[in-house]
């Protein structure tokens, strides 16, 4: 079923595509993120271009984070205080990310910042989450032997921020500077990588800002949602790069995936779904960091028609 993508200039396999965003909206509904970090390297793997792949994603990110959000809002996880704030930070940060992503394109390395980014970003965070959600697996274990992990609030820099709020549904009393913050990094991060930002707000959002655990998935996919729909409509006005045909393909599975992985993220003890992410995030820094270095034997291919 191929099918010819009008901005990146060139055929696919409709079914594969569309398979991809059923696996991008599982993990969307499961982890509390938009999927972006997968679908971006995916489809630069599967041969579309890095500056069509991030604005494409962006938008597929949008819509499997409305499902996601959606079944999150019923059972009252989404704390529409402390998102507004984050909302209002991404808004911000992609406006930022619009005014980079056009001067790297000036400078003609767009593409190489994209990868570059990636290695550094998940690999990064990847083990982070590991570190963190390792302990956890074994808290039972640690606790038979009299050690018990230390349960963590909110980050010393954060306690020592102005201007405190109180975030009622998050059991916060801290600076609405902290999550506005972390939403301007975010909606940075979304427009140069075609990323929601969840597998940075998800642990953030436990670890640094200390939000109670019961509220961080449904409040990341509704900053993701509003942050996506800035970041798509700041790629139609200003990089032309959004490819309708493409992100309408990945949209098609990522709505339905987000609903199956939001039923079974209920089932699945959390520590175990953020080891998960961990071990995905580093897969694909490694396969990312290995495309920047290795090189073929053959540069250049001649397929026939």
């Amino acid at each position: 079923m191929d099918v010819y993508l009008p901005i990146a200039n060139l055929s696919v396999n409709g079914l594969v595509i569309v398979l991809l965003g059923g696996v991008t909206g599982l993990l969307s509904g499961m982890f509390g993120v938009g999927g972006g970090f997968l679908t971006t390297p995916l489809l630069i793997f599967y041969g579309i271009p890095p500056t069509v792949a991030a604005a494409s994603a962006a938008t597929q990110v949008t819509g499997a984070s409305v499902s996601g959000a959606i079944y999150q809002h019923k059972r009252g996880g989404i704390d529409f205080q402390i998102g507004a704030v984050m909302v209002a930070g991404g808004v911000i940060g992609t406006g930022i990310g619009a005014l980079l992503f056009k001067l790297l394109t000036a400078l003609g390395q767009i593409d190489v910042a994209i990868s570059v980014l990636y290695v550094v970003v998940l690999g990064s965070v990847g083990v982070i989450m590991a570190r963190e959600a390792i302990p956890e697996l074994f808290s039972g274990r640690l606790a038979k032997l009299g050690k018990t992990p230390v349960k963590r609030r909110h980050h010393p820099l954060v306690a020592n921020l102005p201007l405190r709020w109180r975030f009622y549904r998050s059991g916060l009393y801290i600076s609405p500077l902290a999550p506005l913050l972390l939403g301007m990094a975010v909606g940075t991060l979304t427009m140069l990588m075609g990323i929601g930002g969840g597998f940075l707000l998800v642990p953030a959002m436990l670890y640094v800002l200390g939000m109670s655990a019961n509220v961080v998935v449904g409040t990341s996919l509704f900053q993701i949602l509003f942050t996506t729909i800035a970041t798509t409509m700041m790629h139609a006005l200003t990089t032309n790069a959004v490819d309708a045909v493409l992100a309408a393909l990945l949209l098609l599975g990522s709505v339905s995936g987000a609903q199956i992985g939001a039923r079974f993220a209920s089932d699945v003890r959390p520590e175990l779904l953020r080891f998960i992410l961990a071990m995905l995030v580093l897969m694909i820094a490694i396969r990312m960091a290995v495309g920047l270095t290795y090189r073929p034997e053959e540069i250049f291919t001649v397929v026939p028609l």
